[in-house]
């Protein structure tokens, strides 16, 4: 399946793995259209093939879903195995929760349900690290659905922590991200989750459903503006570079 932007550009497709049937690549879908990217969406879950390179694609996001990075379905391990694609290519690869939980499954680390039971589904506060910092400024609260989490492997930076999961985005090489929120929920796609995904509030740390909504109120406008520099950062560093040099500008008028 593709997603073309409205404006014709020379940009390669960015390949979107997604997890279920009426899954939908989100904001994420959205600001990379308008960003000039056409989507190649792929679900292996229900049996779309994964490519052998990505020399024809810009890059590649993974993103969340039910199942865990420890299930063993097929298509679980085939994921984690092609994303040594993007890494030995050097192309830029994004995973969002279960992505990254796969990508840090395909470097050797563990993911895993904190040892108390913990989850985050909710509105919970990050803090980047220096590394973070020196890359971006961050938003202070982010929105979660996630009842595990994932170390850190040899030769991956900690960008950001948090409190009952304190590794929150990751980077491995130059080109190879992982959050472990999400940040690509519409408005119609939280009020989806809230619906299906209510017998999980009772769960230890989970906040209930209008405190879903009512944090949307509060901490989105921050976090959408955050992701569409990230997406630069991620896929088109010169874009995310040159938005850089203009802030101090734009501060001082």
């Amino acid at each position: 399946m593709l997603m073309v932007p409205d404006r014709r550009t020379e940009k390669q497709p960015i390949l979107v793995v997604l997890h279920q049937e009426r899954s939908s690549p989100g904001r994420v879908g959205q600001m990379l259209t308008e960003k000039g990217y056409t989507l190649d969406i792929r679900r292996p879950v229900l049996g779309d093939p994964l490519p052998h390179t990505l020399a024809a694609h810009a890059g590649a996001v993974i993103f969340g879903g039910p199942m865990s990075a420890n299930d063993p379905e097929p298509f679980v391990k085939t994921e984690i195995d092609w994303i040594s694609v993007p890494l030995k290519e050097n192309k830029p690869y994004l995973g969002i929760c279960l992505g990254a939980q796969m990508m840090v499954k395909n470097l050797g680390g563990h993911v895993g349900p904190d040892r108390e039971g913990m989850t985050e589904i909710g509105w919970y506060p990050i803090r980047p690290t220096a590394h973070g910092r020196l890359l971006m400024d961050w938003p202070s609260m982010v929105y979660h659905f996630h009842r595990e989490g994932f170390d850190v492997p040899r030769g991956v930076k900690l960008l950001a922590e948090g409190d009952a999961y304190p590794h929150q985005a990751i980077r491995y090489g130059e080109n190879a991200w992982g959050v472990q929120f999400h940040a690509e929920l519409t408005r119609a796609m939280m009020h989806s989750w809230v619906v299906r995904g209510a017998s999980r509030f009772t769960m230890p740390n989970a906040q209930q459903g209008r405190e879903h909504l009512e944090g949307r109120m509060i901490f989105d406008a921050p976090l959408r503006a955050w992701l569409w520099n990230f997406l630069d950062l991620v896929f088109d560093k010169p874009a995310f570079e040159a938005s850089r040099s203009i802030k101090p500008k734009l501060e001082n008028v």
